[in-house]
């Protein structure tokens, strides 16, 4: 069993990805023995329609889905009615969660838009997942330059909101040091693998962050899937802490 935390729908906008259509990536998945995906859309980087997009995400995962996917709806408190797109996703859409793309979004986290969506997002008990990039910065079309998220106002802004759930993810390449402590600290804040690196990569993680708060995430199809698999493998984790990340931990989450 696996829980893959870190899924994405539809189409990258820059250049076409290999499984970018929903019934091959459901098929891809299969294969590699991921039997439950946590899944946003590429559209929410840049569409302004966030309502029918997160419509198509839900009908998609739940007619292309074959029980794996399970819908994370993006959120953009920037635009006008986000309160009616979030009280959606949950009451219409039954989604366990969002998806946020602050820098894609224009927004900081110590802005007041955010303290706001975080509120509802804690009175409707949704997980909020926070993707800190979505690529590396050295690949980035020369005319769309984004920045990764700061995440420093977030360990005080939670203080404030102690209930909430926040999952980062592709965040283990840029947090380091007294950031990802205090993070860790903060309050129930989850980490996804999909951007930790090097050999041994999630022996490394675990002695940064409580086993209970790592998440497996493949930030697929953006990323081989195989490569987040691997991790798993070239790890010497033990069965216990395997299945804890694999999806032990994820399972608790939403449970919570």
């Amino acid at each position: 069993m696996i829980t893959d935390v870190n899924i994405n729908l539809s189409r990258w906008p820059f250049r076409r990805l290999p499984h970018d259509e929903t019934a091959k990536l459901v098929g891809k998945l299969e294969r590699a023995g991921i039997t439950q995906a946590w899944a946003c859309s590429f559209d929410g980087l840049l569409h302004h329609d966030i309502s029918a997009l997160n419509q198509r995400l839900a009908d998609d995962c739940n007619q292309l889905g074959k029980g794996i996917l399970v819908p994370f709806g993006c959120i953009n408190p920037t635009l006008t009615g986000w309160q009616k797109d979030l009280a959606q996703c949950k009451r219409k859409h039954q989604m366990p969660g969002i998806r946020l793309f602050p820098n894609y979004h224009d927004y900081k986290l110590d802005d007041r838009l955010f303290a706001d969506l975080l509120a509802q997002a804690e009175q409707e008990e949704m997980i909020v997942q926070i993707a800190l990039k979505m690529e590396d910065e050295r690949t980035q079309h020369p005319r769309l330059r984004v920045p990764a998220v700061d995440m420093k106002p977030l360990p005080e802004l939670l203080e404030k909101h102690p209930k909430i759930r926040i999952v980062i993810l592709n965040g283990m390449k840029t947090l380091r040091g007294d950031l990802l402590a205090e993070l860790v600290e903060a309050g129930n804040v989850y980490f996804d693998i999909s951007m930790q690196e090097s050999v041994g990569g999630i022996e490394k993680m675990l002695k940064l962050i409580p086993l209970e708060r790592v998440l497996f995430g493949s930030h697929f199809p953006f990323f081989y899937l195989e490569s987040s698999l691997l991790k798993l493998k070239e790890s010497n984790l033990g069965r216990f802490r395997e299945e804890a990340i694999r999806y032990k931990n994820a399972a608790g989450l939403l449970k919570t």
